[in-house]
């Protein structure tokens, strides 16, 4: 996508037709890989409740889109006023699909750690958190680049 001048883009960060400014992603993965290290390093339960209210962040941007997050709300308050525009505009299926499986890794762990199994939930915590390291580090969205495999794989089946 490319930047288009436009009066709504300017202040919130979303184009008229539905694109996002790719920051925002990238700010709230590195907002969730410093909750999922704490998830990680807490004792029990809290941990497990931290893990809850990420597993809940990660359900709004599944279900209402990547801009209905409470991280957009912080990108478009504190943080865009204060950049230039975005060189590009990303479609927001890909983080939405990305924030979707960011879910699925959390209930896996949240599951597991309320049910004792201590060593799955870290694991699937792992998962996540690298994931949006991925994201947060180097603008490299692991769920959205999965998304895009699976449009691929089911426009040639």
């Amino acid at each position: 996508m490319t930047t288009t001048a436009h009066p709504r883009a300017a202040t919130s960060g979303v184009r008229p037709d539905g694109g996002i400014d790719p920051r925002a992603p990238q700010l709230a993965a590195g907002l969730t890989a410093v909750v999922l290290v704490a998830v990680l390093l807490l004792p029990q339960p809290y941990g497990t409740a931290l893990l809850a209210v990420q597993a809940a962040l990660f359900a709004v941007g599944a279900v209402r889109g990547v801009q209905a997050t409470p991280h957009a709300w912080l990108f478009r308050t504190l943080v865009r006023p204060r950049l230039g525009p975005p060189t590009e505009w990303e479609a927001p299926e890909p983080p939405r699909f990305a924030q979707a499986v960011g879910l699925a890794f959390t209930l896996v762990g949240l599951v597991a750690l309320l049910a004792g199994a201590t060593v799955v939930g870290q694991v699937a915590v792992g998962f996540a958190l690298v994931a949006a390291l991925l994201n947060a580090a180097f603008a490299f969205c692991l769920g959205c680049e999965v998304y895009l495999l699976v449009r691929r794989f089911i426009a040639t089946a």
